[in-house]
């Protein structure tokens, strides 16, 4: 498995033969080192924090060939060495549609082994089957909604000069909230969709900039990790807070979503991972 290997060489954008039978070598590893070069992050980074996925299409097979099925929650750390390309995870996750499994002990044993070793990092996975699903929530990111203003805008691509803070004001402490945000996949432009939400405690941030900032992320192109870390390294650089964190929930595509958050402040508790309308 090669942990160096570009995007363009994932299963992204060609045609696939989906497999049926168990099958770990589908996993395409990203190394995230590029992307975070081009940020200014060479060392550690500034910041730590989870990319959050949640695969709705499993299923697999019981000992006595009877299908079963289940929503899996992945927890990836920040400080992984690698992402892992979705539609990569996609197919390997269907490799186990004809697969006969011993149980979901031995289903979690498989995903956190493979994954694990792709991500190149420990991932926790939790399995939600089905007499559980309706204890699954939905809920809105909370926060001050910043698609109210009434703005012009004529920039799509990511400015941060766009992002200004008024460092003679005392701190603020407030959570910002849009659901304008719009990137597009590196390897095959398709768009992807987000809500964001921005808690911060510093200089007031100017929200009319900030809304035309993300708004300008509508015809770039990056992996959903890549652009929650951009925009996280502009504010923090462009308007000084002490305390920051960048969540995005996308919607998902292929069966999957990716939430990634990343914070520099310590939390009491997780970001909640509930499902908004959009997901």
């Amino acid at each position: 498995m090669d942990h160096s290997a570009p995007a363009s060489d994932s299963p992204l954008g060609k045609s696939t033969t989906y497999v049926n039978e168990y099958n770990p070598h589908l996993l395409f590893p990203i190394a995230r080192a590029e992307k975070r070069a081009e940020l200014g992050i060479t060392d550690s980074p500034p910041f730590f924090g989870m990319d959050v996925w949640t695969a709705y299409e499993i299923s697999w097979l019981n000992l006595r060939g009877k299908p079963q099925v289940a929503i899996a929650t992945l927890l990836v750390p920040a400080d992984s060495p690698n992402i892992v390309e979705s539609k990569s995870l996609k197919l390997y996750l269907n490799s186990f549609n004809q697969s006969r499994i011993a149980g979901q002990e031995a289903l979690l044993e498989l995903l956190s082994t493979d994954l694990s070793s792709a991500f190149g990092a420990p991932i926790q996975i939790k399995l939600t089957l089905s007499g559980d699903f309706a204890q699954l929530k939905m809920a809105e990111l909370d926060g001050h909604l910043i698609d109210r203003l009434d703005i012009e805008v004529d920039t799509y691509s990511p400015d941060k000069s766009l992002l200004r803070s008024d460092k003679a004001s005392p701190p603020v402490e407030e959570k910002l909230v849009s659901h304008l945000l719009k990137s597009n996949c590196p390897v095959t432009n398709q768009p992807d969709w987000a809500s964001i939400q921005i808690q911060y405690v510093g200089p007031t941030i100017d929200q009319e900039g900030l809304l035309k900032y993300l708004i300008g992320f509508r015809l770039h192109q990056g992996f959903h990790e890549h652009c929650v870390e951009q925009i996280f390294m502009d504010l923090l650089k462009e308007c000084g807070p002490s305390k920051l964190l960048v969540l995005a929930r996308y919607t998902r595509r292929g069966g999957i979503d990716i939430n990634p958050w990343r914070s520099n402040f310590s939390l009491s508790k997780m970001p909640s991972n509930a499902r908004n309308a959009r997901q």
